[in-house]
This record gives structure tokens, C-alpha cells and sequence, in this order.
């Protein structure tokens, strides 16, 4: 028996070629200067955007990097922080050196890091310092790994602060390398060793820190007791709502006698203020 197969024929539909058509339609009718002014448009849009979100917000840093770097103004007492990263100073040009006519009164060097780093150039920075006539510091870079008394021990050993320096520096930092530990612990680990080593010499130390980290991780009320020293680069005026007494406000300054780029400061008070800031006897 043989079997019979009936097969429909259906349309295809016509949708796309209308389409096709009615795009042609349009390229055809529409005035070339429709084309010329959208054009302008779209670009313009794209100008502003990435003006709006990757230039403008850091134009100084861009400034600083491939221009005049710019210093804030109605500051007087400003200095740089320095470390083997600047290689060999020229002190005698460094002595010499301005910024907004300014002359550098104050130098800020590392010295530690963790429980076992020195910083190659840490000696002879800070005898260098002190001899070229300028007020001298030293900071400890705090990492989570190493308990916080055995880095202070660390750097009372290593840092032999005198009359007329800066107070000691503590610098914690960077909330990637501290996001395993819980803000209570690095809160008790970072006035562990203020307090162990105010204890040794008899002054504050001073505090240093990001804006954000100081916001957000250290906001214990007893950090208020000590000077705050913040890093906030790129604005005209730091927006920090609290107290402060130095601000770094670039990490990209330029300044005779120091080879490539340099960290710039400012002091937040009077020459007075200043002097009274430093460490008086031991």
C-alpha cells in the first residue's frame, strides 16, 4: 500500500526586507547635515564624559606628572618625606630648594617597616637632614603580619630620636593589606605601639594615614589624642572634617636636589605651633 504525503507551503515572512527597506528608506531621505549634526553630537557627549570622569578628576595629578607641580596655597611651613626610593639627594641644592617660594623647613624619613626592614637609606638621610639645617622626622611603616610591640621594640631600636626632631611617625595604611584583620585589632594593634613608643619619648607620636583610613578603620576617639598626618593627594583644600597637622598633599612634587618625583607636605599652623610640636629633652 502506498502512503501519500501531503506537504503545505507557507510563506516566509517579509519582516527583515521591510526592514532593509525601510533603513534605506531613511538613509536615502534624511539630509546629510542630520548625519553631520548627530555626529557632532555623539562626540561631544563622548568628550564630556571622558572629561567628566577621567580627566577632570585628576587634573593634578596629571599636572604634577607632566607640568609645574602645584603646591596649595596659604601655607608656609612645608617639607617633603623621602626614603631609599629618592636614591642619592643632593643636600646642598636641596637646602636651597623652594616651593611657592617657600624654603623646605622640614623632612620626614622612613626608617622601619614591619620587624626586620630598614630602610637602606635611612642612616644616612637622617644624619644628612640634620646637618643641612633642616627639622627632621622619622616614620614606621606598620604591616599585619608582625605583632605591634615587636614593631615598636623595632623601631626604638633602629631610631634614635633628639631634641628639636619631630616626633616619631607611625604609618598605617592601604585597607587591602589590612582586610583579614578586623577594625577593633587594627585599632588596638596601631595605639599599641603610639603608646609604647610615646612612652619612651615623652611626646604624641604623630599619626600617619589616608583620609579614607582614618575615616573608616580608625575611629577610635583615642587616635583625636594624637597629630594627625594625612594623605590626600589632588585637591585644592583636603575635605578631612576633623583636626589635622600635616598634609601630604602630592605624591608627585618635584624639588631641586631630589631626583624625580617626591612626596610634598604641609604644616596646618604657625611657625609657633611648630616649634612647640617638637621634641623638647630625653
Amino acid at each position: 500500500m502506498t502512503k501519500t504525503s501531503n506537504t503545505k507551503t507557507t510563506r516566509r515572512p517579509r519582516q527583515k526586507k521591510k526592514q532593509r527597506r525601510g533603513f534605506l528608506h531613511f538613509l536615502r531621505t534624511t539630509p546629510m547635515w542630520a548625519f553631520i549634526a548627530g555626529g557632532v553630537a555623539v562626540a561631544g557627549l563622548y568628550c564630556f564624559l571622558l572629561f567628566h570622569f577621567f580627566v577632570d578628576p585628576y587634573s593634578f595629578q596629571w599636572k604634577a606628572i607632566y607640568g609645574e607641580p602645584t603646591y596649595p596655597e596659604g601655607y608656609k611651613i612645608r617639607g617633603i618625606d623621602i626614603s631609599h626610593y629618592q636614591e642619592n639627594i643632593k643636600w646642598e641644592k636641596l637646602r636651597n630648594a623652594s616651593m611657592n617660594n617657600d624654603p623646605v623647613t622640614f623632612i620626614i624619613i622612613k626608617a622601619t617597616e614591619g620587624e626586620t626592614l630598614m630602610d637602606d637609606n635611612f642612616n644616612e638621610n637622617f644624619y644628612q637632614a640634620r646637618v643641612h639645617g633642616f627639622t627632621r622626622g622619622a616614620y614606621h611603616f606598620m604591616t599585619p603580619d608582625v605583632p605591634a610591640r615587636k614593631q615598636a621594640e623595632f623601631f626604638l631600636h633602629q631610631v634614635h630620636l633628639e631634641p628639636g626632631d619631630l616626633p616619631p611617625v607611625l604609618d598605617i595604611e592601604d585597607k587591602a593589606k589590612w582586610k583579614n584583620v578586623p577594625e577593633g585589632e587594627i585599632q588596638r594593634r596601631a595605639l599599641e605601639w603610639l603608646r609604647i613608643v610615646e612612652e619612651r619619648y615623652g611626646v604624641k607620636p604623630i599619626l600617619y594615614s589616608s583620609v579614607s583610613f582614618r575615616r573608616d578603620i580608625l575611629t577610635d576617639k583615642a587616635f583625636e589624642d594624637y597629630p594627625f598626618w594625612m594623605a590626600h593627594y589632588y585637591v585644592e583644600q583636603p575635605t578631612y572634617q576633623g583636626s589635622w597637622a600635616f598634609w601630604q598633599h602630592t605624591d608627585c612634587g618635584r624639588v631641586d636636589g631630589v631626583r624625580g618625583l617626591v612626596d610634598c607636605d604641609v604644616f596646618n599652623g604657625t611657625p609657633e605651633e611648630f616649634q612647640s610640636l617638637l621634641i623638647k629633652e630625653l
